[in-house]
């Protein structure tokens, strides 16, 4: 007999979410590592410090929310690649900020449009207002898991 409060996996939107972002970030493991021996967390990375003009490792936890030790331990797989490297930050003595090489940037060049391609494929079925709104809704979502964070 189930009761009418019962929590259920199959309708629980946050067990839900998690399934599916665990599924997408499978696929995508998979395709990076097959073509670029890379991890996740390594692409994170990777796709971060692209964005920036060097970038600290705490800077990059909060930004992927990526807990220190899989940042720390992506930079040094990356560092022994020679994708990435580390310099004094100018602003703060007892950090470093990560920069790409120039090996990093090519790779980082040749990712990027498999990503777009990937991304694509798995939203290929939505049309540009579906994606509109799910992005919002996913803004939305994140905002109030903060809030909800702040709570607890």
């Amino acid at each position: 007999m189930t009761r009418p409060n019962a929590l259920k996996l199959e309708t629980f939107l946050p067990y839900r979410l998690s399934v599916v972002s665990n599924l997408v970030s499978d696929v995508i493991a998979t395709a990076y590592e097959r073509l670029f021996a890379l991890k996740i967390p390594e692409w994170r990375l990777i796709a971060v410090i692209a964005e920036s003009d060097g970038i600290t490792q705490q800077n990059i936890g909060a930004k992927t929310r990526m807990d220190k030790v899989t940042v720390s331990r992506a930079a040094i797989a990356l560092i022994d690649r020679t994708l990435i490297e580390r310099r004094p930050n100018p602003d703060d003595g007892r950090s470093h900020r990560l920069y790409l090489t120039a090996t990093g940037r090519i790779l980082y060049e040749q990712v990027a449009p498999k990503a777009l391609e990937l991304e694509a494929r798995i939203f290929a079925a939505f049309d540009t207002e579906q994606l509109v709104s799910f992005g919002q809704m996913l803004a939305r979502i994140e905002q109030a898991a903060l809030e909800a964070g702040e709570v607890s």
